[in-house]
């Protein structure tokens, strides 16, 4: 009963993406760099990078920078935009100041760590030993200094982007303390060496969670990937979906240890569950 009602649910989406996708595709401007996403927000095949800086200059430099390397870019001027824009937008990197007024650098580092595992870059003119090892013990991933040579940053920044890729991508991945892996080629899961059948969509909506893991997934990223549209009735059908990939894996659904709930925010793939987890 639970395929079939699934197959039901993929048969009807499935038609109605591609009819919303047929009536609604919008050129993309093109150019030989990344995209500005404050300008192009539908921008999505490219890295992205969050620049965090209260002044507007380095903002602007560090975006024409990294977009002159092939990114997308968005830029926030204070630490309550970045944390907003750091929810909406899922960054692949953030590149962080940390004299700020108001929210300074160090309690937005602080604030984004309890939500997200991006890789953070501090750029900063507090170039002390002090600074860069209070920087990095707060949750930074590199640390360059200010005034800044334009080379370095985006050799750091690739530098930070290699070593946090999972240890296996493109057609398949493994989440070893989870007894999870997944082929992206033939869509076969195994979950504690046992093989498991899904159906096209609770695999693709599977397949974001795990190449986004183990940052948490947007319900709009979800629906757009899998669905090509959001809305709250796709959004129900993301959760029905959940539910059905947490039967397949053996996830309780009042306690679950792999997809976990982030309330008003979507789900997360969790790779290292804790057999004492009470999530």
């Amino acid at each position: 009963m639970e395929t079939s009602a699934d197959q039901v649910l993929d048969a009807s989406a499935e038609r109605g993406a591609e009819a919303q996708l047929e009536g609604e595709a919008v050129p993309s401007p093109k150019t030989r760099d990344g995209y500005d996403l404050d300008i192009f927000l539908n921008a999505q095949s490219r890295q992205r990078a969050l620049i965090v800086d209260d002044d507007s200059d380095t903002v602007n430099l560090l975006k024409m920078t990294l977009q002159q390397a092939g990114m997308d870019v968005m830029g926030a001027l204070d630490g309550f935009e970045a944390i907003r824009k750091l929810s909406d937008a899922q960054p692949d990197i953030v590149l962080l100041d940390l004299m700020m007024p108001e929210l300074d650098g160090l309690e937005t580092l602080r604030m984004m760590r309890q939500t997200h595992d991006v890789p953070i870059v501090i750029v900063s003119a507090k170039a002390s030993k002090e600074d860069i090892v209070e920087g990095l013990n707060a949750g930074g991933d590199d640390y360059v200094p200010k005034p800044f040579h334009p080379g370095e940053v985006v050799a750091r920044v690739n530098a930070v982007l290699r070593r946090a890729k999972p240890a296996e991508s493109g057609a398949r991945l493994a989440f070893p303390k989870a007894n999870l892996a997944i082929d992206f080629e033939t869509r076969e899961v195994l979950i504690d060496d046992t093989s498991i059948q899904f159906t096209p969509k609770t695999f693709a909506v599977l397949e974001v969670l795990a190449r986004n893991a183990p940052r948490p997934v947007s319900h709009q990223q979800i629906a757009e990937e899998v669905w090509g549209e959001d809305s709250p009735k796709i959004r129900k059908r993301i959760k029905y979906t959940i539910l059905l990939i947490r039967r397949k894996l053996g996830d309780r659904a009042d306690k679950p240890r792999l997809v976990l709930n982030r309330p008003a925010f979507g789900y997360q793939l969790r790779t290292e569950p804790d057999e004492e987890d009470n999530d």
